[in-house]
């Protein structure tokens, strides 16, 4: 489904991803993991056309994906959530999920999308016409992945969902990505909570320095001792 073949991009003239390659087969989660400053973000950013690709290619389903602006790649059913969720906090929790849907032209498939985001976040439908900003930072997690829902994606990408969220609550988030890949999508997400992540995932990569170091199934991964060094041996990973 996506492929990342070389890839060398950043946000300046400087590369924060170095001849990366990638693959997410479609009916699958992939992990990306790695510590701050690995590249996680910037490839999700390349992927979805907010950061420019100075080498190597991106294909979804054999299209390539350079060169097209984000909305183009949007409609192609590759969607973002971004770290931090960038939601407009004045705005509605409503407001917020039609601004999701403004490439879809149907009316009767916006408001198909709408109820199937209520069905899976039923907070989102009691706090429809609250202000995002006074949201719980899980239910603006919840936001921020229903508004991407609302295009019926192919491929989510999530950066760093777990930010800002209690454990318990990250929990909840990882049980809808199950719900979400179930029902047909596949996902990409970047995380550095390399534990729970790979309880979910199938395959992971590990990033350092904007390069993989590390790729295998997820159970490979789990029980890698460098991998176990480095991301899965705090306190708070194994407390959780």
């Amino acid at each position: 489904m996506l492929a990342l073949e070389k890839l060398y991009s950043g946000y300046t003239a400087v590369d924060a991803v170095r001849g990366l390659s990638l693959r997410v087969p479609a009916r699958s989660i992939v992990a990306l993991l790695g510590a701050n400053g690995a590249g996680k973000t910037a490839v999700m950013r390349a992927i979805s056309g907010l950061n420019r690709i100075r080498a190597g290619g991106v294909t979804f389903d054999g299209i390539t994906l350079q060169g097209r602006h984000p909305a183009r790649i949007t409609e192609l059913g590759v969607v973002h959530v971004p770290q931090g969720r960038a939601l407009f906090g004045a705005m509605s929790v409503l407001e917020n999920l039609e601004l999701g849907a403004y490439l879809v032209r149907d009316r009767a498939a916006r408001e198909r999308s709408l109820e199937q985001v209520f069905a899976m976040f039923p907070v989102l439908k009691e706090r429809a016409w609250q202000a995002a900003a006074y949201l719980s930072g899980g239910e603006q997690q919840m936001l921020a992945i229903g508004r991407a829902l609302m295009t019926q994606p192919r491929l989510l990408l999530l950066d760093e969902p777990s930010l800002g969220l209690a454990p318990k609550v990250f929990d909840g988030i990882l049980e809808k990505v199950r719900e979400i890949h179930a029902a047909g999508a596949s996902v990409l997400i970047a995380e550095q909570s390399a534990r729970k992540v790979l309880r979910t995932a199938q395959h992971g990569y590990v990033l350092e320095n904007g390069s993989v170091a590390l790729q295998g199934s997820a159970a490979e991964l789990a029980s890698d001792p460098r991998v176990a060094e480095a991301y899965l041996g705090s306190t708070h990973e194994r407390a959780t």
